[in-house]
């Protein structure tokens, strides 16, 4: 009954009732950590909206041109472009930190696959 409010969040995180955020395991890392997870987790939204924003153009550029609706479409083919536009931010983001990653030999990422 000692641990009842304990809670476990992850591999990472161990929350006890009596220890402070600052002390639990993976807060103490520092700014870098926060970062790293940081990074980690916009590459995976990024990812989904990509997806999401892409499926989303297609749909309206098919329908204006099936409707012969020639602004639904524009508004289609400009939704599948700024897609792709974000996607190549990212693309050239996730590399610029694989250089500064070679560069200074600091593991940003911290990928475990």
């Amino acid at each position: 009954m000692k641990n009842f409010f304990a809670f476990n969040i992850g591999e990472q995180f161990w929350v006890k009732p009596n220890q402070g955020i600052a002390q639990a395991e993976g807060f103490n890392q520092g700014i870098g950590w926060i970062i790293s997870n940081l990074l980690k987790n916009i590459y995976v939204v990024a990812g989904i909206l990509l997806l999401v924003l892409l499926i989303i153009g297609g749909f309206s550029f098919i329908m204006g041109a099936g409707e012969d609706n020639p602004e639904k479409a524009k508004k289609g083919k400009q939704a599948i472009t700024a897609a792709l536009i974000g996607f190549a931010i990212i693309f050239c983001s996730y590399w610029i930190i694989k250089i500064i990653e070679i560069m200074t030999g600091i593991n940003i990422l911290n990928f475990n696959f």
